[in-house]
């Protein structure tokens, strides 16, 4: 359903820096360096499967801000993989937030493994794993 999801920054190459390391961590490679028309930069990260991850700097040229209420969630491969995107974007600028990461009971879903986290703008994001 979804073609993209896209998150301001207010600092480029430090986004850069920030997603090529925990991206990396769910074997996404490079972005695609695109220069918007307005002369702005834009992160494309492409995980292969037609689903891409942006990072932009705003082209109105008003600070990146984030939104409440909204998380981008990763999907990862296994509950281990939640704890190691965690863990690699904290120890890359990130902050943890919330509780640790580790499973979560949901009464729909049966039990799910959650790291909540922040990227150095702010953007509130999440490795997840669903159990098979």
């Amino acid at each position: 359903m979804l073609f993209h999801t896209m998150v301001g920054s207010n600092d480029i190459e430090r986004s850069k820096h920030f997603y090529d390391t925990v991206l990396g961590t769910l074997g996404v490679g490079e972005p695609t360096r695109n220069i918007a028309n307005s002369g702005h930069t834009r992160l494309i990260y492409n995980d292969g499967n037609g689903t891409n991850f942006i990072v932009s700097q705003p082209i109105n040229d008003e600070p990146a801000t984030i939104a409440n209420g909204s998380t981008v969630a990763f999907s990862c491969k296994s509950p281990e993989q939640v704890k190691q995107l965690h863990d690699t974007a904290v120890a890359n600028g990130g902050t943890s937030i919330e509780a640790p990461p580790g499973p979560r009971e949901t009464a729909s879903m049966g039990t799910i493994e959650l790291a909540y986290f922040r990227d150095p703008d702010g953007n509130k994001l999440c490795g997840i794993h669903f159990p098979n």
